[in-house]
């Protein structure tokens, strides 16, 4: 485990082209005084995610956006994991959605697959990876647990927010403003990890 102090850079890429997430990190970013680009504005490729786990694939994404801007890059790989599908979709939870990325396909996929299963717990998983053009690397991981519940409900938030409800919650991520939701999700956890590891002075 690296426990030197991060310093954070004064300007560094999000290796991502999922629009939702870009809006994420750039808010959770933006109060440290950090100015962020995003890897579509930059016209970097966005790499094929060969990983098997959310670490590989976020450190493969951060590698490729630092190499090919010479910035400091920081990617996400997040998915959401289902105990009565052995964890699936896990790290392929973008695939589910085809390559239109139409969630409302993914959702309906899980729900088919889940069937009459009374078993519904689930959990959100993220992994932000920083990496630097020299080579060197962090990582931090966050994790939310909670359940499934369908049809799906509200309209904020991407991906599968609006089936996944949250421990101790009654309503799921689509129906929470954006604010309520980033105070305790996955990418919430993480970035407190990271945040923890940063050097301010």
């Amino acid at each position: 485990m690296n426990t030197t102090l991060l310093v954070l850079p004064p300007r560094l890429v999000l290796a991502s082209h999922n629009a939702g997430k870009l809006v994420e990190l750039e808010e959770l970013m933006g109060p440290l005084g950090v100015a962020v680009v995003g890897a579509g504005a930059l016209g970097l490729p966005e790499p094929e995610e060969t990983g098997d786990t959310y670490v590989a694939n976020a450190l493969l994404k951060a590698h490729a956006a630092a190499q090919g801007s010479g910035l400091p890059a920081l990617s996400d790989d997040s998915g959401l994991s289902v105990a009565a599908l052995g964890g699936k979709p896990g790290i392929h939870s973008a695939r589910w959605a085809g390559p239109e990325r139409d969630f409302t396909l993914a959702m309906k996929k899980v729900e088919d697959a889940l069937g009459d299963d009374p078993d519904r717990r689930a959990s959100f998983h993220c992994v932000l990876a920083l990496a630097w053009p020299d080579g060197s690397e962090r990582t931090f991981e966050g994790r939310i647990d909670g359940h499934l519940e369908f049809p799906p409900r509200g309209s904020n938030g991407f991906g599968y927010d609006p089936i996944f409800v949250a421990e101790h919650e009654s309503r799921t991520f689509g129906e929470m403003a954006p604010v309520e939701k980033k105070a305790h999700n996955h990418r919430a956890r993480a970035f407190a990890r990271l945040l923890g590891a940063a050097d301010f002075h």
